[in-house]
């Protein structure tokens, strides 16, 4: 009987560690086009059920893409979820070579689902964003700065900082906002998120740049994939406060501040919101929980195509 193959690598700057289960078979490549065209041809032949990666900052996105352009099915996976099943299974050691054993063993045991490699234009669309709130925390950071300096030399040149971070971000917004609007997909998706209230153009270009499997997954399977499902916590007879935990941290952000305006502005949302805090819910409680409805409606006028007094009627 033909036995399923499962492979794990170990992503570094300068090279690319892989291992398989259950043959054990192991090399390392260099992290440069050779290397990566020995890989694709080395897996291509091996015909793996699955191939894991880790979330490596950007370093894995090159592997990645070569890979799913040779028709191999990959998945990449939350650093996260590696340490935890590593601990789980005694796996204390660490290098990279271990590192692409324990992937292959996670792919072998878990089986994570492959999703499709982004566009290229979704990619680049995901580095605009990060790009924007990289810009926006340096702001912050020294707006923080200003208010603590009493040098006028340096006040000057902290000013002259923030001048620059805030025509940066607003050149940024507009090329955004040009993007989205050249591709009739996402024109079209963006009509219908922008129809619903308290979700505006930063919301908007997150979930198209960091959310795309948005319409496309149940309502429990986004909700866990933004970080927004409670958790049971319960052992025995024992039964533990429901927590959220997880998630893709830069989307619950910017979904958490649309939430605070669609509680003031968004009819549905602020009736939901008011009943679970006149039925003794803690606030915090209740704005999660309006985090998740307000999700949920987005997935399915994304998924139907809908707009929002559509969605409503």
């Amino acid at each position: 009987m033909e036995r399923s193959l499962f492979v794990g690598i170990d992503v570094a700057k300068d090279h690319l560690d892989v291992h398989a289960v259950p043959t054990d078979a192991a090399f390392r490549v260099t992290h440069d086009a050779a290397g990566l065209a020995t890989l694709c041809e080395r897996l291509v032949a091996w015909a793996p059920t699955l191939i894991v990666l880790e979330a490596t900052g950007g370093h894995e996105v090159t592997v990645v893409a070569a890979l799913a352009s040779a028709g191999l099915p990959v998945a990449v996976i939350n650093p996260r979820q590696i340490r935890d099943y590593a601990r789980a299974t005694g796996q204390l050691a660490k290098t990279d070579a271990l590192d692409a054993r324990i992937l292959a063993k996670f792919a072998a045991a878990v089986r994570p689902e492959v999703r499709p490699l982004p566009e290229p234009q979704t990619r680049a669309l995901d580095e605009a964003v990060t790009r924007r709130r990289q810009l926006i925390e340096m702001l912050g950071a020294e707006e923080n700065r200003q208010r603590l300096v009493r040098d006028r030399r340096v006040q000057g040149q902290i000013e002259a900082h923030i001048t620059w971070l805030k025509r940066a971000i607003k050149e940024l917004d507009r090329e955004l906002q040009a993007t989205i609007r050249a591709s009739p997909l996402w024109r079209d998706a963006e009509a219908v998120l922008r129809s619903t209230p308290g979700v505006g153009p930063v919301m908007t270009t997150t979930l198209l740049a960091e959310l795309p499997e948005l319409g496309q997954l149940s309502r429990h399977k986004i909700a866990a994939l933004v970080g927004v499902a409670p958790l049971n916590r319960d052992s025995g007879q024992f039964r533990g406060r429901r927590m959220i935990s997880g998630g893709r941290a830069s989307v619950r952000r910017v979904l958490y501040m649309a939430t605070l305006s669609a509680i003031r502005r968004n009819p549905v949302i602020k009736t939901f919101y008011d009943r679970l805090c006149a039925n003794g819910h803690p606030k915090k409680v209740a704005c999660i929980a309006a985090m998740r409805k307000l999700l949920t409606i987005l997935n399915a006028m994304l998924r139907d195509g809908r707009r929002w007094h559509a969605q409503i009627a």
